[in-house]
């Protein structure tokens, strides 16, 4: 189905938040140890997230249960049949929410929840996406060894990289062309910079940013993301791409990210656009903030993007 047309901005949208708490997607922290992004839509509406923002509430889209035993280097990306399901739900919702006429706020929960939204954005047309991260998640099976961990693999399935199961739900594949996505935010040194300079995703890291200006990379992001020939655009934020000096609660803090009002900016520029039509947030741990100070941060940080 098309996707409607958008012209309000984002002072007069309807946001609904959905929670989709899977952490279906990450290696345990430690063996035995589940990954605590499960808890992250708790820990934000704990901050009085929907109220600030004047959001409706959507509900939530219940994860299968977190069990990796018996997965092998090998076996491919690890609940793969589980997330191939999660992603068919997750799906279903953002599409009842965008034919509601809502704008979804999608709380994870990590970075495997882009699967669902990508199918639901492919169902309706062509979509862009805005991926803000700390890493391109571009891991698949033509440049790696093995997969295993889908969160460190998003980016790479959305766009058509990896197992049929995953990549090609209902004969879908890709659910995101590369010309159609904005990398923006990754690391200087990310593993798959070379590989990445020879698609067709435009891709900016922090160095880029840091040079041009949030402003500038946003415009740059912008100038694709609203291109005629596209129906709209989603947002990925994954809460890494903040340096760990700001957010240290996530599964990979590494030095050298952005700072948060360089995310902020570019995050007000992506979702002030009236062709922008949804946003999720990924891989805050809440096991990691015992003290809910970092929750707290998250959700003023969505409040001054969306509030």
């Amino acid at each position: 189905m098309p996707a409607p047309t958008r012209t309000e901005d984002a002072a007069t949208r309807r946001v609904a938040v959905l929670d989709a708490p899977s952490n279906l997607g990450l290696r345990p922290p430690a063996p035995g140890v589940v990954p605590g992004t499960y808890k992250a839509p708790g820990a934000l509406r704990d901050q009085r997230l929907l109220d600030r923002t004047g959001a409706e509430d959507a509900g939530c889209v219940t994860p299968p249960r977190y069990d990796r035993n018996g997965w092998r280097p090998g076996d491919g990306v690890a609940h793969a049949p589980q997330l191939a399901a999660y992603s068919r739900r997750l799906a279903d919702r953002v599409t009842a929410l965008l034919d509601a006429g809502a704008f979804p706020l999608v709380l994870g929960g990590d970075c495997s929840i882009l699967l669902g939204a990508g199918l639901a954005l492919r169902e309706r047309g062509r979509f862009g996406l805005a991926f803000l991260d700390g890493h391109s998640d571009f891991r698949h099976p033509g440049n790696a060894p093995a997969v295993g961990a889908a969160a460190g693999e998003d980016l790479a399935l959305v766009t058509g990289r990896g197992q049929p199961d995953l990549t090609d739900i209902g004969g879908l594949r890709p659910y995101v062309r590369d010309d159609d996505v904005a990398l923006l935010g990754i690391r200087d040194d990310d593993e798959y910079t070379a590989e990445l300079a020879d698609t067709e995703l435009l891709v900016r890291p922090v160095a880029a940013v840091r040079e041009a200006g949030a402003a500038a990379v946003g415009r740059a992001a912008l100038d694709r993301l609203e291109r005629p020939g596209l129906d709209g655009f989603w947002v990925h934020v994954d809460a890494d791409v903040l340096d760990p000096t700001v957010m240290p609660a996530v599964d990979s803090p590494d030095p050298g990210g952005l700072d948060r009002p360089e995310v902020l900016e570019l995050l007000t520029a992506l979702c002030a656009s009236p062709r922008c039509v949804g946003l999720q947030l990924t891989v805050f741990d809440p096991d990691l903030d015992p003290d809910g100070t970092l929750a707290a941060s998250l959700a003023d940080l969505l409040v001054d993007v969306l509030g």
